[in-house]
């Protein structure tokens, strides 16, 4: 009798290669769906941009907002005004001591005659000035808080503490603008992030309504793949390539519609920031920033299509 040959797997290496071109070939499908239908996929690209380029740019607006912070706060000096025994003289000792405080970042004395001239230069009152015997104005030292210290309950300690030496007559600091630019931070950094999570829900339902159709047009076809043996994991693959190309796609153009508005935006920010004597520049997205954006879309699409498509294939069986 002839012996019955057994049955042998093919090596591992070979198993693999042919799982690497079956997934090359479900990418190359996928995309060559995209590229046969170019005006509906450039819809569904351009909601998907969309989609990702609000929050992306409340998100870059912000970075530039916290980045301008420190040259912002540069105005947010503490006014030390000094008894009127406190001789000049004595001015850059009582800096030096108040420099060596953890919460300080500098301490800069001014003299009688320099708070003089610049009152006088500033004012508008310089012949009215003259008319004085004497320098009225007491001498000074402007505190800038360190940039670690200056979150709003950090100031008032600071000011609090200033107002009880000996030698200060009074410590002043605005708060209330401190007060307000924290308080717009906090509003936009949760809008960022309750825009974000809506719009991100938006992007899986795009994603997720456009592969829902073209399971339900190719329901015939996988019917009959389910037929002849076809496993869901085969099933399934191309649709999930699909969302990835979607979903990276619309990230690609949303890096685009982003750099388009910074570029867009610097000149006349610049010139603002000029006329308020600052260097203020806006940045974009930056390397990381664009390949975290390019990934989310990526992952975005595909969460989609794998949600969508899992669900409906549960429901189509051969006939």
């Amino acid at each position: 009798m002839r012996r019955r040959r057994a049955l042998t797997l093919p090596p591992v290496h070979a198993r693999f290669q042919a799982y690497g071109i079956n997934h090359l070939r479900a990418l190359v499908f996928s995309l060559g769906k995209l590229y046969r239908a170019p005006f509906s996929s450039a819809l569904t690209l351009l909601v998907i941009a969309v989609a990702l380029t609000l929050p992306t740019l409340l998100h870059v607006f912000l970075n530039n907002l916290q980045q301008a912070t420190p040259q912002w706060s540069q105005t947010a000096q503490i006014s030390v005004f000094l008894e009127d025994s406190v001789a000049d003289a004595q001015l850059p000792a009582l800096a030096a001591r108040l420099a060596q405080r953890a919460d300080v970042a500098e301490a800069l004395p001014v003299t009688r005659a320099q708070a003089l001239e610049e009152f006088r230069a500033h004012s508008g009152f310089a012949e009215a000035l003259d008319t004085l015997g004497e320098n009225p104005l007491p001498p000074l030292i402007l505190v800038t808080p360190a940039l670690e210290h200056r979150s709003t309950a950090a100031l008032e300690g600071l000011v609090n503490a200033l107002n009880h030496m000996p030698e200060v007559s009074r410590a002043l600091l605005d708060l209330q603008w401190v007060q307000r630019l924290f308080s717009i931070m906090e509003v936009l950094q949760r809008s960022m992030v309750v825009l974000s999570l809506l719009l991100g829900l938006g992007v899986l339902l795009v994603v997720g309504n456009t592969i829902r159709l073209d399971v339900q047009n190719r329901r015939e076809e996988i019917e009959v793949a389910k037929l002849v043996g076809a496993t869901d994991a085969f099933i399934r693959r191309p649709f999930l390539y699909g969302g990835l190309w979607l979903g990276l796609g619309g990230a690609m153009m949303a890096v685009v519609i982003v750099a388009i508005t910074i570029l867009l935006l610097s000149g006349p920010v610049q010139t603002l920031s000029q006329l308020y004597g600052g260097e203020w520049r806006l940045d974009g997205l930056g390397f990381r920033g664009t390949l975290t954006l390019l990934g989310l879309g990526a992952l975005l699409g595909l969460a989609g299509s794998w949600i969508t498509v899992n669900q409906h294939l549960r429901h189509i069986e051969p006939r």
